[in-house]
């Protein structure tokens, strides 16, 4: 039986039970906390959200399925036309996009009618072709700095189309990549340099900005910063009522379904979804949640280890450090680590485009552990 199992879905069997473990708490904690949405939208429905994160969720494995079973070269080859796709899709989001939080991170496409976050598909296009620069040397030499040029002016770009609307997609973006480049060996003073460009430039972009505040959302980066570092509880709702979530789940939790402050919590569903589970399954299940995580980038490091080729492991390394980099800010901000930044937990938020890319990353993670040699 087993053997049958392992002919079907090939790849890393770990990564697999992860994935697994990780569709079932997003299911659960989903219902659970989708129950508000559901009297506020569909007359009490709770059901409708469950069937249609169910869907989603279904939808989003037989991506990672189909994906796992092609050709790695096929990411290869599409890297640089989803790149160059990438830029025209950004600046339409940022003045034609579907504004929904005071942010244009949506743009939606003719006909269909299908609303997608374009810095989703962005991201995962850099990364992809981070690693596909880095893989291009066949010697073991170090990139010289007209090369180092030809990848930090994409990557300049690409983070700076995403910041007027998404300020912590950009800067975990930004650090995602540059971590990439140091493990591809390129040198620790260019890498440096970029930052202090960098810098520079997000102050050219703040001075900017501040003349037009409502456009580049000043008053909304303003606003969270003041109330992360405030002590007052009206100012600081969001997190106040995760605090309450966290504190009152005690460490084995108040049990599936029995959350209080789902009712409370903003978007508790998506941004807040981990301080959902802390309150149902305690800190014992929010720490199961943390180490899945942790050991999917563990697991990756060891098939990275033992690959031979370079754009494999480029490529599984970028796409895990992604996934994990979003699940830690994520859970940061739920016990008030960091100000809120509205970014979703992997696979377990409800929210169709995270979860689209995500099964995408998964299948080619998957796909590259069966690369050896």
């Amino acid at each position: 039986m087993k053997r049958k199992v392992i002919k079907y879905f090939k790849g890393d069997i770990v990564i697999w039970i992860v994935i697994l473990i990780i569709s079932i708490f997003s299911l659960l904690a989903v219902y659970s906390a989708s129950g508000t949405l559901a009297y506020k939208y569909q007359g009490g429905d709770t059901s409708y959200y469950f069937f249609k994160h169910t869907f989603f969720l279904i939808f989003g494995l037989c991506i990672t399925y189909i994906i796992h079973l092609m050709p790695y070269r096929y990411f290869w080859g599409i890297s640089p036309f989803i790149l160059y796709l990438s830029f025209p899709l950004l600046i339409l989001t940022l003045f034609l996009g579907e504004n929904i939080n005071q942010a244009s991170r949506w743009l939606t496409l003719p006909i269909i009618g299908l609303s997608f976050q374009t810095s989703d598909l962005a991201k995962f296009a850099l990364i992809i072709y981070v690693a596909r620069f880095l893989s291009k040397r066949k010697d073991n030499r170090k990139i010289n700095k007209n090369e180092f040029f030809s990848i930090i002016i994409p990557i300049f770009f690409i983070t700076f189309l995403i910041l007027p609307a998404n300020f912590s997609t950009a800067i975990i973006l930004f650090i995602n990549v540059l971590i990439l480049l140091f493990i591809g060996r390129v040198r620790t003073s260019y890498i440096l340099s970029s930052l202090f460009v960098l810098l520079i430039a997000f102050i050219f972009f703040v001075f900017i900005a501040m003349q037009f505040p409502k456009i580049f959302r000043v008053e909304t980066w303003e606003k969270r910063i003041e109330n992360y570092l405030s002590e007052d509880s009206k100012t600081n709702y969001q997190v106040e009522q995760s605090k309450i979530a966290i504190a009152t789940g005690g460490f084995f939790g108040k049990f599936p379904g029995n959350s209080t402050q789902r009712n409370f919590l903003p978007h508790p569903y998506s941004d807040f979804i981990y301080a959902i589970i802390l309150e149902e399954y305690g800190l014992f299940g929010g720490i199961i949640i943390l180490f899945l995580y942790l050991f999917l980038f563990f697991r990756t490091g060891i098939i990275v280890k033992e690959s031979t080729r370079t754009f494999p492991s480029f490529l599984s390394m970028g796409l895990t450090i992604s996934l994990v980099f979003q699940a830690l800010s994520n859970m940061a901000v739920a016990v008030n680590l960091i100000p809120v930044t509205g970014q979703p937990l992997p696979f377990i938020s409800m929210g169709g485009t995270s979860l689209l890319f995500t099964s995408v990353a998964f299948g080619i993670i998957l796909r590259l552990s069966r690369i050896k040699k």
